[in-house]
């Protein structure tokens, strides 16, 4: 019997020793957790982090999917993708720090965006127009008249009016966003009387007006670009320069690629502003359709037309404005622009002409 027993067991050892080996299968499996081990290189590109962490997800799912086929090859899988999950969070972060990531956020202030991923040099000058594109993260930009000069014709007066300059300060605060402050120092009104020839004049700085831009896609020059752009504006100038009161609105600017080289620019705005006569509020409304194109022999030069309308719907009465404007843009650099134009009022509530100087520059 025991006998028996010593043979039974020595064929039992040799079968197992006959089966084949899953050697062949735990190397196919590291062979899949590879592929996420080299999605991790991935942060050291400028694509954004969550598409490295995306990556290594995907390739750790593959590599829980191999694991299935035997316990041992599923621990084996399991390790595997705990290191990768590390290594991408580590690249993730040290691209973040870098300042190379377009997505880092709010605190891309502190890291602002590289040079190399800076988007194109835009402003919200010249013309009367406003552009979907905000500053880079990080970056400060003013904008701003050398000079701006305007006459109009009211009733029986005429109405001198120049700002020397009127800058426009912003910051990028986010990678599509930027906050925004304007205010002319010095802002002087001239009215005469035409029958009589007498004049005065009121002049000191203007109003304040807080803006803040949010770009809600194509803030990389897309074949559209959409923005918002809220603002406030704080009665800081004296009475005749300024109305003594807080007024403010909603501009939504669009801008839409067209070919030969053209852009198209549309900007829908409604205005909550002071009744004339009382204390109360209504509604104003303006748009705009803005063409440019950069010019042929001259890239760096761009030309500009417009045609402006406004409708001022007090309780009074509503009364409409219409221009037609034209101007020239000069970028020397990347980072510096300077600019001329002329805006032609096309009705009589309308300043008759309007000329300006500016430049722009980003930091």
């Amino acid at each position: 019997m025991q006998l028996r027993v010593y043979v039974w067991l020595a064929l039992a050892a040799a079968a197992i020793d006959a089966q084949p080996s899953h050697a062949s299968d735990a190397d196919a499996t590291v062979a899949m957790s590879g592929s996420a081990v080299t999605a991790a290189p991935v942060a050291d590109s400028p694509v954004p982090a969550t598409a490295v962490t995306g990556t290594a997800a995907a390739s750790a799912a593959v590599t829980g999917t191999a694991a299935t086929d035997t316990a041992v090859t599923g621990t084996a899988a399991t390790n595997t993708a705990a290191t990768t999950a590390a290594d991408a969070a580590a690249s993730q972060s040290v691209s973040t720090s870098s300042g190379s990531d377009p997505d880092a956020g709010p605190a891309c202030l502190l890291n602002p965006t590289p040079a190399s991923q800076e988007r194109p040099f835009d402003t919200d000058r010249p013309t009367k127009s406003n552009i979907p594109y905000t500053v880079p993260c990080g970056h400060f930009q003013y904008e701003t008249d050398i000079f701006n000069y305007s006459y109009q014709y009211v009733g029986d007066d005429r109405i001198d009016t120049l700002l020397v300059p009127n800058p426009t300060l912003k910051l990028g605060v986010a990678p599509d966003a930027d906050v925004e402050l304007n205010i002319a120092p010095y802002e002087s009104v001239v009215t005469e009387e035409l029958h009589t020839g007498r004049s005065t004049t009121v002049s000191g700085p203007g109003d304040l007006y807080a803006r803040f831009k949010l770009n809600l896609w194509g803030d990389d020059h897309g074949d559209t670009s959409l923005a918002l752009l809220p603002y406030v504006k704080a009665p800081v100038a004296p009475l005749g320069v300024g109305n003594g009161e807080t007024e403010g609105g909603l501009i939504v600017p669009l801008s839409i690629s067209l070919p030969a080289g053209l852009t198209l620019l549309t900007v829908p705005e409604i205005d909550v502003l002071k009744d004339a006569q009382t204390s109360a509020h209504h509604a104003n409304y303006a748009d705009l359709v803005n063409l440019s194109r950069s010019l042929p022999l001259h890239a760096n030069v761009t030309a500009y037309l417009e045609y402006w309308a406004d409708a001022n719907v007090d309780p009074t009465g509503t009364t409409h404005q219409y221009s037609l404007d034209a101007s020239v843009a000069w970028q020397p650099h990347n980072d510096l622009q300077f600019d001329v134009g002329i805006n032609a009022g096309l009705n009589r509530a309308t300043p008759a002409y309007q000329f300006y100087l500016g430049a722009a520059q980003r930091f």
